[in-house]
């Protein structure tokens, strides 16, 4: 079965997740620019890449790696397409991290926003365990209703996710990063539209 990722529209996810209604993609930008600075790495692997948001915020004297992941081929030719000017910096990786975490490079850091909730706890306590960071960043959507997708004129693009989606909780994660030796060391809560909220939450080994 292929996963729902694969079928999605860059385009339709964009424009669904920068909805004033919804207000992620905007929310997720300022959220990015502080995982890329807050810690002193050389090396990030971000997880989910999309179409490369927030990748605008990357200091380039700061890293000598960056690698972006995304299960979508095309989304990654995008992030190349709309980054020129990380070349030589920006290493862009086709991985189905379900069925492929061993593929995965080691970095000094791993970002995952908006990821774990289609991977779920065991599948990303696998990948964080390959790549072997010293800190992990997680962005989670936390919903305060039942709909966890915001109603837009995109939301049948979405109807596949059911089968790959994952109810995110913040304690859920923080014992699930515990048990493979990551302890949380901060967290930021960003509030949006439609009773739903960004959880940032910064783990250390």
């Amino acid at each position: 079965m292929k996963n729902p990722w694969e079928e999605i529209p860059l385009s339709d996810y964009e424009n669904h997740m920068k909805l004033d209604s919804v207000m992620q993609l905007q929310a997720m930008n300022e959220m990015m620019k502080g995982q890329f600075s807050a810690y002193p790495i050389s090396s990030v692997i971000i997880l989910g890449i999309a179409g490369g948001n927030g990748l605008e915020h990357i200091q380039k004297d700061k890293f000598e790696r960056v690698y972006g992941v995304d299960i979508n081929s095309s989304y990654l030719e995008e992030v190349v397409q709309r980054y020129p000017e990380l070349d030589g910096l920006l290493e862009c990786l086709c991985i189905n991290l379900i069925e492929e975490t061993d593929k995965l490079p080691k970095a000094d850091m791993v970002i995952a926003n908006l990821l774990i909730e289609y991977i779920g706890y065991e599948c990303f306590q696998k990948a964080v365990r390959q790549v072997n960071p010293k800190y992990v960043s997680c962005i989670i959507q936390i919903n305060m209703e039942d709909n966890w997708v915001s109603d837009s004129p995109y939301l049948h693009v979405f109807d596949e996710l059911d089968q790959v989606h994952h109810q995110m909780e913040e304690h859920a994660l923080e014992k699930a990063m515990l048990e493979i030796g990551y302890h949380a060391i901060g967290t930021l809560e960003r509030m949006l539209p439609n009773g739903k909220k960004l959880v940032q939450i910064d783990f250390e080994r």
